[in-house]
């Protein structure tokens, strides 16, 4: 046995030393990583993945740098990055400085992509461009550093060439002082699963930190780590703040459609790539864009008692039109942010509204697409659900139905279940990685009753197929509702409430009884709001109430 774990320790080693001179080849001379500093890289790698990746990962590094010689600590990241993932087995590196591999077909066999000190205009194939920001969208990652933040801008100068690509990213700009200026960074989010290789404490640190601009805005992304201005001489050099607001975030995550966007300034200097706790810090960077490490990205000027209840819980609010046929998708999104729900539901009926022509489906052109993501983002709200009134009947369309949610970054679809079409929708559902909840119509027995659709749903298996109900049958419903969601609650997928209904209101100690259940069981509806056309106010509270009730069953 001891022979055998000899053995294997040697072939490792072996293995891993292969996989430093490929990473070594992949770079050019410029970005050469020495002998010396590879073995200091080495000794501080991680020994172990944050978390056991749920499949094979492969991340694309991309280091193109135009009309600028690239920063010395590229090769070091590449290097690091390389190693990194194949000691810990959390996933495999693709080097590449080719835009080619941004076609679709390429995109499709990585789960996240790392923008390595990408400065300048990267490439400008519009359909390129669109493919990266689609393959983001429907739910692949994007991890960038330091001078992403000027990635497809024309350099020198960072003109800005792809907004869509900064506001995706979350910040622009690359102003900056010495590139070993020392600061005290603060953590803005202690206990954020990214910023657990910290130990929950500042630390001061020396490097060249940007401070970014436009599009960044704590509204839309959510900052793990700032430098502290209370604690470092912003003075020094007698250099002028560059933020009025002295806001310097140096990393953060964002959401943007179902992907997972991290972005850290931390990345000038080879030094960076040889440090600890940076590397585990980038570590659990990686395995978040690739989709393995759970972690919030709730924006931080958006967190409050109740959405780090609802973080905690897994419980999401939007709003949704009770008719689309009477309000506009653009409309739709306006009222969600108003009421201060981070979650819109959209509908098939539903025109888009605005300056976009034609309803919410699969119709809809590249461009339209695009202006509802900006949509979207300026608002502060994602697509989390998609009515669909009816369910085609053609397979085809069915499948475009399908298509289309996924790739503006729905999880879950909404629709009359078809018995003659079951199994195929439900195959659907695997293939886009998406959600069906079935419409209970009311009228008959409650789903939660012997032989009712939850029991149905339970026989089947699986579990991307469920009802959507309306909340106040189960508030109502008493201890069968709250027995049925504790034993079956994985396949009650939404709740529906009308805006001034007592859905969440109703009876005190039954709604604060269930959701406590709810919280007990770990099942994680989305709530959806219905907001009436008037009075606003009604809905608001109705989502003051699902906020209550969301702290009291956290707790």
């Amino acid at each position: 046995m001891r022979g055998r774990r000899v053995m294997s320790a040697a072939c490792g080693a072996a293995l891993l030393q292969a996989i430093v001179w490929l990473a070594a080849e992949a770079s050019s001379a410029e970005f050469r990583v020495s002998d010396a500093e590879r073995v200091r890289i080495e000794a501080a790698l991680p020994a172990r993945a944050r978390v056991a990746p749920a499949a094979p990962r492969r991340l694309l590094i991309f280091d193109l740098n135009v009309g600028y010689p690239g920063h010395p600590s590229i090769g070091h990241a590449n290097t690091a990055f390389t190693l990194m993932g194949a000691r810990t087995g959390a996933f495999a590196t693709e080097i590449s400085r080719d835009p080619a591999v941004f076609a679709p077909e390429s995109l499709r066999r990585f789960d996240a992509v790392f923008f390595n000190n990408t400065v300048g205009n990267c490439f400008e194939d519009p359909a390129l461009r669109e493919s990266l920001v689609e393959f983001v969208y429907r739910g692949g990652g994007l991890l960038g550093v330091h001078g992403t933040t000027v990635a497809f801008t024309k350099w020198p100068g960072a003109i800005e060439d792809w907004p869509e690509f900064g506001i995706m990213l979350g910040g622009r700009g690359a102003r900056h002082r010495a590139s070993d200026e020392r600061v005290t960074v603060t953590l803005d989010s202690p206990e954020h699963p990214l910023n657990l290789c910290f130990g929950g404490r500042p630390f001061e640190y020396a490097s060249e930190f940007f401070r970014v601009d436009g599009p960044y805005s704590r509204h839309r992304v959510r900052v793990l780590f700032s430098i502290d201005t209370a604690r470092t001489d912003l003075a020094a050099g007698g250099a002028l703040p560059e933020r009025a607001d002295g806001d310097y975030a140096l990393a953060w995550v964002r959401g943007y459609g179902r992907g997972r966007v991290c972005y850290c300034t931390i990345a000038h200097s080879p030094a960076d790539f040889m440090h600890p706790t940076m590397l585990e810090f980038y570590l659990g960077a990686a395995q978040y864009v690739l989709g393995d490490l759970a972690a919030p990205a709730t924006p931080s000027a958006k967190l409050s008692p109740a959405v780090l209840a609802q973080e905690k819980l897994g419980w999401r609010v939007a709003a949704g039109a009770p008719d689309p046929s009477r309000e506009s998708f653009f409309e739709s999104i306006d009222r969600a942010a108003a009421l201060g729900a981070g979650y819109v539901c959209g509908a098939s009926a539903q025109k888009v509204g605005g300056e976009v022509e034609g309803a919410l489906d699969a119709r809809l052109s590249a461009d339209a697409r695009r202006a509802i993501r900006l949509k979207l983002d300026a608002a502060g709200v994602r697509l989390l659900a998609y009515r669909l009134d009816p369910l085609p009947a053609a397979p085809d369309s069915v499948r475009a139905a399908f298509a289309f949610a996924r790739a503006m970054g729905v999880e879950t679809i909404i629709a009359d279940e078809a018995s003659g079409a079951r199994e195929f929708v439900h195959g659907l559902c695997g293939e886009y990685d998406l959600v069906l909840a079935a419409r209970e119509r009311g009228g008959g027995a409650p789903p939660w009753a012997p032989g009712g659709a939850l029991e149905a749903f339970r026989a089947r298996g699986g579990r991307r197929a469920g009802i959507c109900d309306a909340l106040g049958r189960w508030v109502r419903g008493g201890d069968g509702a709250a027995e049925a969601l504790e034993a079956a609650g994985a396949h009650v997928k939404v709740f529906e409430l009308r805006g001034g209904a007592s859905d969440a209101r109703g009876n005190g100690e039954e709604a604060e009884r269930l959701f406590g259940r709810m919280a007990r069981a770990g099942v994680r509806p989305i709530f959806i709001v219905l907001a009436e056309s008037a009075p606003p106010a009604d809905a608001a509270e109705t989502i003051r109430r699902l906020n209550e009730l969301s702290v009291k069953s956290a707790r």
